[in-house]
């Protein structure tokens, strides 16, 4: 700790007040994601405001060969933001400043701290939009969303966030500031650098500051609930809504029966869209220029998927209030808290793999478990689907039970253990099963190139 002392006394030295958090300001906070009730085990946290005073912490740092953990917006769900005694925190919630909104050149300029919210809304104050959208939206920063190249509710029509970032600035493991900060579409003059650190979470750089793309506001927005029989017809029903939409669909949101009967069994029978008996539950949605006429060729197409009894029964959202209630029944996953204790994995795979991948999950939990719960929902038109599994008990055998049966199957049909929430601490044993050894391999010569002492995220990713 003597170490440790004489590098708070240095950060002391160039820092403001409350940069600098110990004691209980630290005890009293927690790791964030899933595991809210777990306390931050590090003594040390650290807050700079702008790149130059992280640029110096990081060298210090450097020097002293002292580990970090960094934290954003501390929503991630798989353990990444775990620290130690003998490490220290670094987070960015005090780099919360927008720089910039270019409404020509359609982007913002801000610091990683900001929230993805604020993005949205100072996007819609200007008739633009930010397409990032998850359920998160209120706490996690575009920082942490660019280290882990967040997905959501949008990926179909406009991609992962990777395609949201324009540029960036990152802090390198010395403490060298990289600053990429481009502002166009198209830049092909050497090395895409920025690619380096997203969705790497953090162990390849800390980044500090971005370019973010906005869009042209819709001017139509039509959210429909139905109601299927079965997942070909689910599968089926993709293909035809997407096709008659013209390209205009933004969402197809996927609840398996039992998802959308956790969350609307506390409610009001009157509130509940749809009768709770189906097997399947899909929440489509498309944003297009004309809303009189969109809304009617949108009413045309499900009316038509109703008389050829692809789909069972349908409810469309008339007003902004009736769409927020549609998307509160995907969006409300604490009800999982219900079934505690529980545990949640994001995987992907092929769209036409996954009724047999479900039905194996279930399969190998009932290998080991009489009773158990397995709650699946998902972006199922990006190959993604989030489960949600119960067995009645959180010890570590139980664990790796479950994460056999839900990775193991992954494996053959050439699926992902991670779609979009990482690889953090929780899933590094499992990677072989979505790389390659050369990939691997590839992976940790940056990683060592890049941070030579390993102080960035020590042990995220893989050992």
């Amino acid at each position: 700790m003597v170490l440790q002392n004489d590098l708070i006394e240095f950060l002391t030295s160039f820092l403001d007040e409350g940069a600098i958090l110990q004691g209980k300001d630290v005890s009293g906070r927690t790791a964030g994601g899933l595991h809210t009730e777990e306390s931050i085990q590090a003594k040390v946290i650290v807050r700079p405001k702008t790149t130059q005073e992280l640029s110096k912490i990081i060298s210090a740092c450097h020097q002293s060969n002292q580990s970090i953990v960094v934290h954003g917006g501390l929503t991630g769900l798989v353990y990444g933001t775990r620290s130690s005694q003998d490490q220290f925190v670094i987070s960015l919630e005090r780099m919360n400043q927008i720089e910039d909104v270019d409404l020509v050149g359609r982007t913002i300029t801000c610091q990683s701290g900001v929230i993805l919210q604020t993005i949205q809304e100072l996007a819609e104050e200007n008739n633009m939009i930010f397409p990032l959208d998850l359920g998160a939206r209120g706490s996690c920063s575009v920082g942490g969303n660019i280290a882990t190249n967040a997905g959501g509710n949008r990926v179909i029509r406009y991609g992962m966030m990777r395609d949201s970032v324009l540029g960036l600035e990152a802090v390198l493991a010395d403490g060298t500031v990289l600053t990429s900060m481009n502002t166009m579409i198209k830049n092909n003059a050497g090395y895409d650098l920025k690619q380096l650190f997203i969705g790497t979470e953090g162990t390849l750089g800390i980044i500090t500051r971005c370019v973010l793309r906005i869009r042209e506001a819709p001017l139509s927005q039509n959210t429909g609930l139905v109601a299927i029989e079965n997942l070909d017809s689910v599968i089926r029903f993709l293909k035809i809504v997407d096709s008659r939409l013209g390209g205009n669909m933004s969402a197809f949101e996927v609840m398996w029966h039992e998802f959308y009967k956790m969350v609307v069994d506390p409610k009001e029978k009157s509130s509940i869209p749809l009768n709770p008996d189906y097997p399947y539950y899909v929440l489509v949605e498309a944003l297009g220029s004309d809303q009189t006429k969109d809304e009617d060729h949108f009413e045309l197409v499900l009316s038509e998927c109703l008389e050829s009894s692809l789909i069972k029964d349908a409810v469309l959202a008339k007003s902004d209030s009736e769409r927020q209630a549609l998307w509160a029944i995907r969006d409300d996953v604490e009800q999982q808290t219900n079934y505690k204790p529980t545990f949640m994995y994001d995987v992907s795979l092929p769209i036409i793999s996954m009724e047999d991948y479900i039905s194996e999950v279930r399969n190998n939990l009932s290998r080991s478990w009489d009773d158990f719960n397995c709650i699946v929902f998902g972006h199922l038109a990006d190959g993604n689907l989030h489960l949600i599994i119960g067995v009645g008990s959180d010890d570590i055998e139980s664990q790796r039970k479950i994460e056999a049966s839900v990775y193991e199957p992954l494996r053959l049909i050439g699926g992902s253990v991670s779609a979009e929430h990482g690889i953090g601490f929780e899933k590094k044993q499992y990677l072989n099963l979505s790389r390659t050894p050369a990939e691997i391999e590839v992976m940790k010569g940056l990683k060592k190139t890049l941070d030579p002492k390993e102080i960035l995220n020590p042990g995220l990713i893989f050992n």
